[in-house]
């Protein structure tokens, strides 16, 4: 690292500061787009704590925190920009790629590269195209999905899809994998390590220390070592130690349960290209329970935030509901991970942001995080590689925030409505009744897949539309009358 300590002093310049942003009006959302689970672009950001906090600006922060011998952001480094990437997942895997492909010097940590993590696996369609992923890693292209009440009432969905229309279901140990395979063969230097802590985010002009253990080789027992770098991205999941490190704040969690079940061939036949998703009190309180398929068998789980002591009683239940249709399987892996339910309250301090689980970037009401990891790894990356021209200049905390700023404008909606929708639809068994009832429609079944396929707002039929609000209120009116009238129901 003689570059550290060969550079000449170079004054520091000054950035002004953001400032606040612009308020927009939000653009108006109809029930459909809800439904379809809408992202849009004209979200009030300056009211949401969506954002992360803010801290001292480049211009006040103490002459002693910088270090003079190393340049100041925007000026030429005469080296590539080195950029730690901690976390190997979809997240971290695209951003170490990115940063690769664009010129700059990626380190990309993670201490299980074989890791299994508990998820449901599925992917957009979008994904497949927009991150280029090869057919090999999809186990199973899903083109039907059943909706199952808490009455056991099914709803077939997937009906409007088109013969090239599906969802992909993926093992995440497999798509992982290559991920950073992928990122490894642009130039990324992988790093079989468990990152530790930093010292300093980068507040000031000098290089940010990490620490690590360094598990190369067959060591059982990691090695303690550390290393100099200009930027640091956190994609070390919900547990993210990066994100300690920076005090990003505490945010609520799911827990997400889920066996791996083997089944015998003929069970497996049924499932080859379809999915099953239920609700009800029995299988979780305030999410859903999920059989999605594999390459040979099938993923059974669900998951909680509202009484997370009782994930083992939801996922026996949610075993029963679905016994008949995996009878005879064998349970072959047991797994279990906590799941964000909303932004951090920080997500970048000095040269340090987060993306992926760290940031908290799963939706509710669908528990959807793959497709937003990798999408987020990507966009801080591009961020980096953007204002660093390639990896030539330095960067600062302004820099990494513009980030954030095109993230909120793009994605806060699709949060935002998806968390209403839970806390409409998944309250109480009436209310679940009335969702899965509303599933039936075959103009939801449109609008939802079509934006869950291509996370684009779909522009909707203004008649339909209307009709579409005039169900929902009727449901959610009936929903509410079945609740009441059971709980002033007196027990005979």
């Amino acid at each position: 690292f003689a570059s550290w300590k060969q550079r000449p002093s170079v004054q520091s310049r000054t950035r002004p500061s953001p400032g606040r942003r612009t308020t927009h009006r939000p653009t108006t959302v109809t029930m459909a787009s809800s439904l379809a689970m809408a992202s849009a672009s004209n979200a009030s950001l300056k009211s949401s704590n969506f954002h992360g906090k803010k801290v001292v600006s480049r211009a006040k922060a103490s002459s002693s925190v910088v270090n003079t011998q190393v340049v100041a952001a925007g000026a030429p480094l005469g080296r590539k920009l080195r950029v730690a990437v901690v976390g190997g997942g979809p997240a971290g895997a695209c951003a170490a790629e990115t940063l690769a492909k664009g010129g700059c010097e990626a380190f990309l940590i993670e201490r299980k590269m074989d890791n299994c993590k508990p998820c449901g696996g599925a992917i957009p369609l979008c994904m497949v195209g927009e991150f280029d992923l090869p057919e090999e890693i999809i186990d199973r292209k899903v083109t039907k999905m059943k909706m199952i009440s808490p009455s056991n009432r099914a709803v077939d969905v997937g009906q409007t899809l088109n013969d090239k229309e599906y969802i992909g279901m993926c093992r995440r140990e497999v798509m992982d994998d290559f991920l950073r395979r992928r990122a490894k063969s642009v130039g990324a230097n992988l790093i079989n390590g468990l990152f530790m802590k930093l010292e300093d985010p980068g507040i000031g002009n000098g290089a940010i220390t990490i620490q690590y253990n360094d598990y190369e080789g067959d060591s059982k027992v990691g090695v303690p070592k550390t290393m100099e770098v200009d930027v640091v991205i956190g994609a070390d999941g919900a547990n993210s130690r990066v994100a300690k490190n920076i005090d990003a704040g505490e945010y609520d969690y799911a827990i997400a349960f889920q066996e791996r079940i083997k089944i015998p061939d003929e069970k497996m036949e049924y499932y080859k290209d379809l999915a099953e998703m239920y609700v009800g009190d029995d299988v979780s309180p305030d999410f859903y329970g999920w059989v999605f398929p594999k390459y040979d068998h099938v993923a059974v789980g669900t998951g909680t935030v509202v009484n997370k002591t009782a994930i083992k009683t939801y996922q026996a239940a949610m075993r029963k509901r679905a016994e008949e249709k995996c009878a005879g399987g064998k349970i072959i892996r047991v797994e279990a991970h906590p799941i964000p339910e909303h932004p951090r309250p920080r997500r970048v301090q000095g040269r340090v942001t987060l993306v992926g689980d760290a940031a908290g970037y799963v939706t509710k009401c669908s528990g959807e995080g793959i497709y937003f990891a990798a999408k987020s790894g990507r966009m801080a990356a591009e961020a980096v590689v953007e204002k660093s021209k390639n990896g030539t200049l330095a960067v600062d905390e302004a820099d990494l925030r513009s980030y954030l700023d095109k993230w909120d404008r793009k994605y806060w909606a699709t949060y935002k409505v998806l968390d209403i929708l839970q806390k409409v639809f998944y309250r109480s068994n009436p209310a679940r009744e009335a969702f899965v009832e509303m599933c039936a429609d075959e103009y939801v079944q449109k609008m939802t897949f079509d934006s869950y396929l291509y996370k684009t707002v779909v522009p909707g039929n203004p008649i339909d539309d209307i009709k579409l609000l005039g169900n929902t209120i009727a449901s959610v009116v009936r929903a509410n009358a079945l609740r009441n009238a059971g709980k002033s129901a007196v027990p005979m």
